[in-house]
Formats: structure tokens, C-alpha cells, sequence
């Protein structure tokens, strides 16, 4: 389980065109009682997220929560600030081409102040001067531009998608600077900064386990209802919308992404 940052690397772009090719005619179920089937590939997707939490459980827990005790929290919080300074120049381009101009130039202010005066994004002085942090990606883009959601699928190693989100794998890889250094030195700070990310997530995935009976179905509706969320920029249609995922965790937090 990880948040909304995936690592920005040619290995989750390789994942997400494998899984979406493997998924390609696999379901054979497209509605429900006359309802359209957001997972029509719900078997295959449910034996991805069994890899995933495999894997989750047995190394990239352990490895976090000792991550956990060794890192200060502030030293934590830095590095946080900076991959999501980095990960910003794709929300500074999905802006603008989302039609958001004012916006757009806001989020560009932003990223020169995190990224000087912030000494190279590891503190979030814009956010104390004013310049709210944003939200968009491609999958929103696509949206804006009337493209429909598409099924709902579960990439191993990356977790939750919709097949419009899909293309934001290479959004974020051609927009991250750290894309264009030698592999030698994107793997390791690729690894610290999904350690990071699962670090940040430890008490959320903690909640998950203990809320809910089957963690599959509530990680696929808190990932969808999130999406809408984030589309609607925090204020989507209030019919079909369930009230524990605006009025709790997404409203707390609109950035969560359990997976």
C-alpha cells in the first residue's frame, strides 16, 4: 500500500502498459442489472492486489516501520516536501491544460518559491505565504477533455488505477527532472522516495485493516470515490456520492490514496 506518489521511473510506466495489455479482453461482464461495471475485471484485479499485499506485508512494512524509527519525523517531512516539489511540474502543466490559467500561474509561483526560497522544496514556504497546493493530473486532464473513466484496475507493484490514469504514468515520468539523471543514481532515490510514501501510510493502511471486511472492495472505493473528488475539484455531484469518504477521509485529506 502506497499513497497518491508512485515512483516516477521507466519500471511503472513498463507496469501499467503490461497490466493494461494482460486486462485487454479479459472481462466479459460490463454491466450490472443495467448498471455500468466500474471492475469488470474484478478476478484478475483481485489476484494483483493479493501480489501487492504480499509484498507489502512482508518487506515493505517491516522496512518502513524500522525506516520509521531511524528518520526524525521533521527529516521525514522534508523529504516529503521534496519529491512533492519535484512531482509538482506535472500538476503546474495539467493546470494549464485544463483551461486553469489563473490557477496555473499560482502553481508555478509556487514551485519557484518551494524550490528557492524553500531551499530546493524541502520546506513548504508557499503554503504559509498563500499559494494553495494543487492537485491535477493527466487522468483529470483527460476527464476535463470528456474522456470516460474506463474500467478499474489493479497494477502490480503500483496499485489502484482507472484505465483514463493510466496515461499519467508518463505525464509524471517527462515532467520529474529526476527522470533524465543516469540510472544509477534514479534507482536509489526512486526506492527512498516510495519508502517515504509507504512510511507516510503506515497507520492509514493499519486503519484499513481494521475497518474493513474485505480491504479489496474498500481500497477500490475510497481510489474511485477519491478520483471523483479530485475531478470535481472537492465539490462532485452530490447523487450516488457516498458521505464517509467527503465528510472523512478525503475532505481530511484529499491527497490519500490507499493501496
Amino acid at each position: 500500500m502506497t499513497n497518491r506518489a508512485r515512483p516516477d521511473s521507466p519500471f511503472s510506466l513498463l507496469a501499467v502498459l503490461l497490466a493494461v495489455a494482460l486486462l485487454t479482453g479479459c472481462a466479459t461482464t460490463e454491466t450490472i442489472d443495467g448498471e455500468i461495471n466500474p471492475d469488470p475485471y474484478e478476478e484478475t484485479n483481485r489476484s494483483m492486489y493479493r501480489f501487492n499485499d504480499y509484498l507489502d506485508r512482508n518487506i515493505m512494512i517491516p522496512i518502513a516501520e524500522n525506516y520509521v524509527k531511524a528518520i526524525p519525523e521533521p527529516v521525514r517531512d522534508g523529504i516529503t516536501n521534496f519529491f512533492d516539489n519535484l512531482e509538482y511540474l506535472n500538476v503546474i502543466l495539467h493546470s494549464f491544460l485544463q483551461g486553469k490559467l489563473g490557477q496555473g500561474l499560482s502553481d508555478v509561483t509556487r514551485f519557484v518559491v518551494n524550490s528557492t526560497i524553500g531551499l530546493g522544496g524541502l520546506i513548504d514556504v508557499a503554503t504559509d505565504m498563500g499559494l494553495e497546493e494543487h492537485e491535477e493530473d493527466f487522468g483529470q486532464t483527460l476527464a476535463v477533455w470528456g474522456v470516460d473513466q474506463g474500467a478499474y484496475l489493479y497494477v502490480p507493484f503500483l496499485g489502484p488505477y482507472t484505465a483514463r490514469n493510466t496515461p499519467d504514468e508518463a505525464s509524471s515520468y517527462f515532467t520529474n527532472p529526476f527522470s533524465y539523471i543516469s540510472t544509477l543514481y534514479l534507482l536509489p532515490v526512486t526506492f527512498l522516495n516510495l519508502l517515504n510514501d509507504r512510511a507516510n501510510l503506515l497507520e492509514a493502511s493499519e486503519f484499513v485493516d481494521e475497518a474493513s471486511i474485505d480491504p479489496y472492495s474498500f481500497i477500490r472505493e475510497a481510489y474511485l470515490q477519491q478520483r471523483r473528488y479530485l475531478i470535481h475539484d472537492g465539490n462532485p455531484p452530490s447523487e450516488g456520492y457516498d458521505d464517509i469518504f467527503t465528510e472523512g477521509l478525503l475532505e481530511d485529506d484529499p491527497k490519500l490514496v490507499i493501496e
